[in-house]
C-alpha cells in the first residue's frame, strides 16, 4: 500500500474508532497528526484486547505480556499475527492491523510510540490479571496512569521532538487521568453490572470520584496553559472542553453529549484559541 493511499486508510480506521480524538487530530501540523493517529491506533489496538468482552483475563495477561516485550525489539508483523493467533478472529480491524499502524507513524516519533505501547500494554496486563479491582487512591492513580496518564506523557515528547518545548510532566499525567476519570464515571454502572468490575476506590462515593476527575482536569488546563503552539493547544483542548461538558452532564444525571454539543463545542474552542 502506498504511504499517501495508507495515510488515508489510516485516517479512516481512526475515525471509525474515535469521534472524540479524530476532530483534535486533524488540527494538528502534518508530522503530530501522522504521530499522534498512528499512535492513537496502536494504543486502540491494545486497548481492544483488554477489554475484550470474549477474552478470559487470563489470556489477556498473557497476549499483553507479550505484546509489552515484542514492543522492546524490532517488531514483526508475523511475530505479531502469531501471538494474536488464539483470538485474532474475535478481534476488530484497528487490532489486527496493528503492525500497519506502526509502519505509518513517521520514524523520527516511532520510537517513542513503541516505548509508549510497552508500558501501556504492561500495565494493562497487571490490571486485567487482578481484574481490574481498584480498592485505594493508589491504585485508582495507577491504573489511571497507565491506561491515560502515560499518553499525556507521550504526547509531551512529542511536543518536545516536534518544536523543542519543555512541559511538566506532572500536568502531562493529570491530564491523562482526567479524561480516563470522566470515562470512569461515564461507565460506572455498566463497568459493575456488565463485566462485574469497579474503578473505584472502597468507600468512595460518586462524589468522590467526581472530586478525582476535577482535580486531574484542574492538572490537565494548567498544563494546557503551559503549551504555545496553536495546533498542539486546539488538540489539547477539544477533548478536555469535552470532558468538562460530559463531567457537567452526568452532574446533572445526564450520560453524554448530544452530536450538536459537540460540534458546538468544537466551534467555541477554535474562536477562543484564536482569540488569544
Amino acid at each position: 500500500m502506498k504511504k499517501e493511499k495508507y495515510s488515508k486508510d489510516a485516517m479512516r480506521v481512526l475515525k471509525e474508532t474515535s469521534r472524540t480524538f479524530y476532530i483534535p487530530i486533524t488540527f494538528l501540523k502534518a508530522d503530530l497528526k501522522y504521530s499522534v493517529s498512528s499512535a492513537y491506533l496502536v494504543l486502540r489496538a491494545i486497548d481492544e484486547i483488554e477489554d475484550h468482552e470474549n477474552i478470559s483475563n487470563e489470556t489477556k495477561y498473557d497476549l499483553l505480556m507479550q505484546l509489552s516485550e515484542l514492543f522492546k525489539r524490532p517488531f514483526t508483523q508475523e511475530e505479531y499475527l502469531e501471538i494474536i493467533a488464539p483470538v485474532k478472529e474475535q478481534l476488530p480491524e484497528v487490532s489486527i492491523r496493528l503492525y500497519e499502524w506502526i509502519q505509518a507513524c513517521p520514524e523520527g516519533s516511532c520510537s517513542l510510540m513503541m516505548e509508549t505501547a510497552s508500558e501501556m500494554a504492561f500495565g494493562m496486563a497487571k490490571w486485567a490479571n487482578k481484574n481490574w479491582q481498584i480498592h485505594t487512591k493508589e491504585n485508582l492513580d495507577d491504573y489511571t496512569y497507565y491506561v491515560a496518564g502515560c499518553v499525556g506523557v507521550y504526547l509531551s515528547k512529542l511536543w518536545k521532538w516536534s518544536y523543542d518545548q519543555e512541559l511538566n510532566e506532572e500536568l502531562a499525567i493529570g491530564f491523562g487521568r482526567g479524561l480516563q476519570a470522566v470515562n470512569i464515571l461515564r461507565n460506572q454502572k455498566e463497568d459493575s453490572e456488565e463485566r462485574g468490575v469497579s474503578f473505584t476506590p472502597d468507600g468512595w462515593t460518586r462524589e468522590q470520584l467526581f472530586a478525582y476527575a476535577d482535580e486531574n482536569l484542574a492538572e490537565a488546563n494548567a498544563y494546557i496553559e503551559t503549551l504555545d503552539e496553536r495546533s498542539t493547544v486546539l488538540f489539547c483542548r477539544l477533548p478536555l472542553a469535552f470532558a468538562h461538558k460530559s463531567l457537567a452532564a452526568m452532574k446533572k444525571g445526564q450520560k453524554k453529549m448530544s452530536r450538536a454539543e459537540v460540534e458546538q463545542t468544537v466551534a467555541e474552542v477554535q474562536l477562543e484559541v484564536d482569540a488569544k
